[in-house]
């Protein structure tokens, strides 16, 4: 982007974005009919609070009817539990598996909304059992609550599927070996697979795996499969081949798991403790806009707008504005983590106006001093925030859940001396940390260079002190 290429329009364009986005980020957009709300977007008030500030519930599962269950089959019930946890949005849970017991503890926060605190209504959130289908295509739909649900027509379920398991085997070509998942189907479930098999062979149009509401794989049908046992390829790798066996075995558990107690969790802090931050937060927000102002004068003003665009941007991302990234919960570490991403950004403006003094007080004309002095800021920004950018992709891969995607670049399995009682929160900072780092680079970089290049096209702009040099 050049000094030439910006308008004066560009100014007015940028803020009314920002000022659009920050306000569907806070308020959201849902729709009322009668006693039925449609939301569409979420905003501030649809964030689920984690159980640091809001309390939760302990809930322990185990197999009705006193069923003796195996390390195999409490593992299938492990990776459901955790995968419906994901699909749900709630990060900041803890899940525990006994074994000597047959009983799995979970312990997750209040949904959004949540008054009376009935632990019994809040596990029904959860469920107790996945459903597993095997469907044609991988279409979806939604449903009267919003919800993205899949379409296509079944092929299997649970119930089809004798068993799943990883499995290491020649490659076709018969020159290397990979890790694949070895399905053995029932009599129901033969019969199903190959008229399904046999009409999508060749086609482009997979047949998809299901975990309730969140797909788990889409293999491609080369041939029809009517012989009863079917293999799942992809680029899996030990510990995932294993993973998908589990999730996949769990939709044909022998039993069913029931609810054996649960408990009220207190928040360690509590919503006072959140109003209390929040109104710090803001006291000292506008402490940096008075600062900035006062100090950088025009590109202070600019940088505060930039500030309000950033928050704006962490916000979205926990509520799930961005349709391509599922909203995180929120919790005392991840505001921790924004307010840092906060400071970064400040940083990185003052670092930007600096620049334009110096630019200036060497002499060079306003345009040019703007358009040097954004060119070299922006790798000290950079090496400034980089780190950052890599200490939460760690966290967020050290104690995300299963399925996120820094959790399958990285490996958790590598990160087990961390322990799992630090796992939602921890990843909760690490989100916010990440998304405000991004979004300074947004809104604090070229979003404000946009605005202070356009503002300089104005004959009242035009001020060499406006920008903190010496008029001439």
């Amino acid at each position: 982007m050049t000094v030439k290429k910006t308008g004066k329009s560009t100014f007015f364009i940028v803020v009314a974005f920002i000022a659009i986005f920050a306000v569907t980020s806070v308020l959201g957009i849902d729709k009322l009919f009668g006693d039925n709300r449609t939301t569409y977007v979420k905003g501030v008030d649809d964030i689920r609070l984690g159980i640091d500030i809001k309390g939760g519930v302990d809930v322990t599962f185990g197999p009705a009817d006193d069923y003796d269950a195996d390390k195999g089959q409490l593992d299938s019930a492990y990776e459901v539990i955790k995968t419906r946890l994901a699909s749900l949005g709630i990060t900041d849970n803890e899940v525990y598996s006994d074994e000597k017991s047959d009983r799995i503890i979970v312990r997750f926060p209040w949904k959004v909304g949540e008054s009376n605190f009935d632990p019994e209504s809040a596990v029904k959130e959860l469920g107790e059992m996945a459903v597993l289908t095997f469907r044609k295509g991988t279409d979806t739909t939604t449903d009267e609550d919003g919800t993205e649900v899949p379409s296509g027509d079944i092929v299997l379920v649970g119930d089809d599927i004798a068993s799943a398991k990883s499995a290491y085997v020649p490659t076709e070509d018969g020159k290397d070996y990979e890790y694949v998942v070895v399905l053995k189907l029932n009599d129901s479930g033969t019969q199903k697979f190959a008229d399904a098999t046999g009409e999508l062979a060749g086609s482009s149009t997979p047949i998809s795996i299901w975990m309730d509401n969140t797909l788990i794989s889409a293999p491609t049908v080369n041939d029809a499969i009517t012989g009863g046992e079917a293999r799942i390829t992809g680029n899996f790798d030990n510990d995932s081949a294993t993973k998908l066996a589990n999730q996949i075995n769990s939709g044909a558990l022998p039993f069913k798991m029931e609810t054996k107690s649960f408990r009220t969790i207190s928040p360690t802090m509590g919503e006072g403790s959140l109003d209390a931050i929040l109104l710090a937060a803001l006291i000292a927000f506008i402490g940096i806009a008075v600062y900035m102002i006062f100090l950088y004068r025009l590109p202070g003003f600019v940088a505060v707008i930039a500030l309000c665009g950033q928050v704006a941007g962490s916000i979205a991302a926990i509520t799930g504005w961005f349709g391509f990234m599922n909203g995180s919960t929120l919790t005392i570490p991840g505001i921790a983590g924004i307010i840092l991403a906060v400071g970064m950004g400040v940083d990185a403006n003052i670092i930007t106006g600096e620049r334009i003094k110096e630019e200036l007080r060497t002499g060079k004309s306003l345009d040019a001093a703007i358009k040097i002095a954004y060119k070299r800021a922006f790798s000290a920004i950079l090496d400034g925030n980089i780190t950052n950018v890599i200490i939460a992709v760690i966290l967020m891969g050290a104690f995300g859940v299963p399925d996120s995607f820094f959790s399958k670049i990285l490996n958790k399995t590598i990160f087990f001396a961390f322990g799992a009682t630090a796992e939602g929160v921890v990843y909760s900072f690490g989100f916010t940390l990440l998304a405000g780092v991004i979004c300074n680079f947004i809104f604090g970089v070229f979003a404000s260079r946009l605005m202070v290049t356009s503002l300089s096209k104005f004959k009242c702009f035009r001020n060499r002190k406006l920008y903190g040099g010496d008029e001439k």
